[in-house]
């Protein structure tokens, strides 16, 4: 039988307990993350990502767009602002297609952060970017 390749969808990064700053309902859907934290992330503007609401128990996906490096800014935006306040504790999942060659050892980055949306510590995956 011949050998399938294949792919997997994995985490690649996740911004944890990030909290949400700003919750726009009258603005086209997305969500505006700080460009400071998708640097040390690796998500890139207009990546999909998965917003798990901690506060609320609600998950939706939406795209990045940046904001203001340094400004901890995390806004809902559009219909999504139904799903999240600000104050909300949420976590942010960015994925990565892979590879099976490229699965072993993979681990994925993962930014735990305070009530101000700053860096308390991170875990860094072997993925060259």
């Amino acid at each position: 039988m011949p050998k399938i390749n294949y792919s997997a969808s994995l985490v690649m990064a996740e911004l944890c307990d990030a909290c949400v700053t700003h919750s726009e309902l009258n603005y086209e859907g997305s969500c505006a993350i700080d460009s400071l934290l998708l640097e040390m992330s690796g998500i890139v503007d207009s990546q999909q990502i998965h917003i798990t609401n901690k506060t609320q128990g609600t998950r939706f996906i939406t795209y990045v767009i940046q904001a203001q490096a340094g400004s901890g800014t995390i806004s809902i935006n559009g219909a999504a602002a139904h799903l999240a306040d600000p104050g909300d504790r949420v976590t942010i999942s960015a994925y990565v297609h892979l590879t099976e060659d490229k699965l072993d050892g993979f681990k994925p980055i993962q930014i735990l952060l305070d009530e101000n949306n700053k860096q308390i510590n991170s875990a860094v995956n072997n993925l060259a970017r």
